[in-house]
């Protein structure tokens, strides 16, 4: 890799040429990934891109006129100081929030990159090109950040709710099948052992034991139930590990108190931990699943009142 400073002005202008193309096709990506959803704002990514195919074609003339057509390769991952750019136009679907904040810093980024090689450019013409891109890359980064007021209100109301569509289809329902998986299934198996044994240690250990392997066994059974093409859900790796993780710490929230060594003590502190898991849950499923709160906390506490109980009438027994 090498340095800025020891860049000649024809690398300069390479870079810059190369640059230039890289954001296009950038925009390119994120438009075509976010026609489909998000067509306003895709609309507005095709405008940006067609306007960094100017920018490049203008550095291409300059670069052309001065040095002739051989063009030297030479990218941004070759020079240090550049911020290497996490290729999350690859995912889909994209999200619209990192969207527009991964265009926001890339064309800040930019701007940097053009009034430093303006400032060590010794022609006038390059030095010229260098500080123009520079005011035309701050307009853009004006734009990714104004992105959202550009579009019209409805339009934009349309794709705030699409993508809340989609924040609950990747990240709440997976998470909230979890959570309440996790807080209610080893609702048996612990207290079962709580008043089997009367010994927090043995307790938490069976909690242990019985949230970790409930948050595999989700993880595996969400991942593997939908690949996401079809149904929007995302993809499955990622669905799976917010189900697992979600499941380990609905069953680990009422585990932990059993590191108490006082039995009676330990007992009563998981007894309202699972009155906030449950109040949680049912939340959740009232903010994000249009469901009413009365209506949602009765489902999930008569579900998790009889499997409580089954718990400890089997520890008892």
């Amino acid at each position: 890799m090498k340095n800025f400073s020891d860049l000649t002005e024809q690398e300069i202008l390479a870079l810059a040429i190369s640059n230039e193309d890289e954001d296009n096709r950038i925009y390119r990506s994120f438009a075509d990934a976010l026609r489909g959803s998000y067509p306003d704002t895709a609309g507005i990514y095709d405008k940006m891109a067609e306007e960094e195919i100017g920018h490049h074609d203008m550095l291409l003339d300059l670069y052309r006129k001065k040095f002739g057509d051989f063009l030297p390769l030479i990218r941004r991952q070759d020079v240090k100081g550049f911020v290497t750019r996490r290729p999350i136009w690859l995912n889909r679907p994209l999200g619209l929030d990192a969207v527009r904040k991964f265009a926001e810093e890339m064309e800040f980024e930019t701007a940097r990159f053009y009034r430093r090689a303006a400032q060590s450019a010794r022609d006038e013409a390059t030095r010229d090109l260098l500080t123009r891109l520079a005011a035309a890359e701050d307009k853009h980064e004006k734009l990714a950040q104004e992105l959202g007021e550009k579009i019209a209100p409805t339009a934009r109301a349309a794709e705030d709710e699409t993508a809340r569509r989609v924040f609950v289809l990747q990240y709440v329902q997976p998470g909230l099948a979890g959570l309440m998986d996790g807080s209610v299934s080893t609702l048996a198996p612990l207290f079962a052992a709580a008043f089997a044994t009367h010994d927090t240690w043995a307790t938490f250990l069976v909690g242990l034991a019985a949230a970790v392997g409930a948050g595999i066994s989700m993880a595996f059974a969400e991942a593997l139930s939908d690949d996401g093409s079809l149904t929007g859900r995302g993809a499955p790796v990622m669905r799976g590990a917010v189900c697992g993780v979600m499941t380990a710490i609905g069953g680990l929230g009422h585990t932990l108190p059993y590191l108490i060594p006082h039995f009676h003590v330990a007992t009563a502190v998981a007894f309202a931990v699972v009155a906030v898991e449950l109040a949680v849950i049912s939340w959740i499923r009232t903010h994000y699943m249009d469901t009413s709160f009365l209506h949602a906390a009765f489902q999930v506490v008569v579900g998790g009142v009889l499997v409580f109980a089954a718990g400890i009438l089997i520890g008892i027994s």
